[in-house]
């Protein structure tokens, strides 16, 4: 049976989105669409999510709030987030994912980074920044630190991060990690130094990081700057920007200059679009959605036209 996917946002005119999962679709010979949904304003996502004629949509900036409250059943994974990037129609009901933080660090630790007993800042205090916050503790890490822009702001989402993390752990069987030699949820409470601040109250642990993943929108535009001092770069850290395809960020020139290692947000999109065909596997059962992770990211990653080799 055909079906109709689509990523849902503004702008999305330049999301790779489409060639990447319908090649995925071409290839197991499924009759599936997926297409852009560039909705200007509010009410008009929401009219979009209400209809819910769609069997799944990925969700981009700024609708993550609205899918989140559109869904019937949410994942662990959108709860934490308190955002949603990923919504499936099971039979009329919409079930909510947040791929980003699984997908950035199942990409970043292809490339090499190794998340164990690192010190890592994300920046940012958004449904991206949260659910990459949580896929990074666990990966083992021995502290995570979130920063914005309001430090107050940030205590109020670590502190909800927490308590929501914590009731998950006290009220059910332990969630076990999504990959093996990761934390489960009961390890990262237990185990993981989570802190807060903001961009001028925490330098020294900026400049301390080993690991710094900046999940704002900050270089969509142009002109942007970046989130913080990056004075404070220094070679040696590893630096992530979730944006892509916007040209070099005013973090990618810092980080660069600095010596660090510094990736973009491309491998990400690619990690999280492996993981929503997991999901899409697995909720519809269609067999011939089960390839090869490796497989999966080759795949997307030529179809986008990313040199993530």
């Amino acid at each position: 049976m055909s079906e109709k996917l689509y990523v849902l946002g503004h702008p999305v005119s330049h999301s790779k989105s489409p060639v990447m999962y319908n090649a995925v679709y071409e290839k197991a010979g499924l009759p599936w669409h997926y297409g852009l949904m560039d909705v200007p304003t509010v009410p008009e996502a929401e009219t979009f999510l209400a209809a819910r004629d769609f069997l799944s949509i990925n969700i981009t900036t700024p609708y993550k709030p609205e899918a989140f409250a559109a869904a019937d059943v949410r994942a662990a994974s959108a709860t934490l987030a308190h955002g949603a990037n990923v919504l499936v129609n099971k039979d009329g009901a919409l079930i909510a994912y947040n791929t980003d933080g699984q997908g950035c660090v199942a990409y970043l630790e292809r490339a090499g980074v190794d998340f164990r007993g690192a010190s890592v800042v994300v920046c940012g205090t958004g449904p991206t920044s949260l659910s990459i916050l949580h896929a990074v503790a666990q990966a083992g890490p021995d502290e995570v630190i979130l920063i914005g822009r309001d430090k107050a702001k940030a205590r109020n989402v670590m502190r909800a991060y927490a308590d929501e993390l914590g009731a998950m752990v006290g009220r059910v069987v332990d969630m076990p990690a999504f990959k093996e030699g990761h934390l489960s949820f009961s390890e990262v409470y237990k185990q993981v130094g989570f802190k807060f601040g903001s961009y001028a109250t925490s330098r020294q642990a900026i400049a301390g990081a080993d690991i710094i993943i900046d999940a704002t929108p900050l270089g969509m535009k142009a002109g942007d700057p970046a989130p913080f001092d990056t004075t404070l770069l220094s070679a040696g850290q590893t630096v992530f920007d979730v944006v892509y395809g916007h040209g070099e960020t005013a973090l990618a020139r810092a980080a660069r200059a600095a010596g660090c290692t510094f990736l973009d947000g491309a491998g990400m999109l690619v990690g999280q679009a492996v993981v929503t065909v997991g999901i899409l596997r697995d909720i519809t059962g269609e067999a011939a959605l089960d390839i090869p992770e490796d497989e999966l990211f080759a795949l997307m990653a030529q179809a986008a036209g990313f040199n993530l080799a």
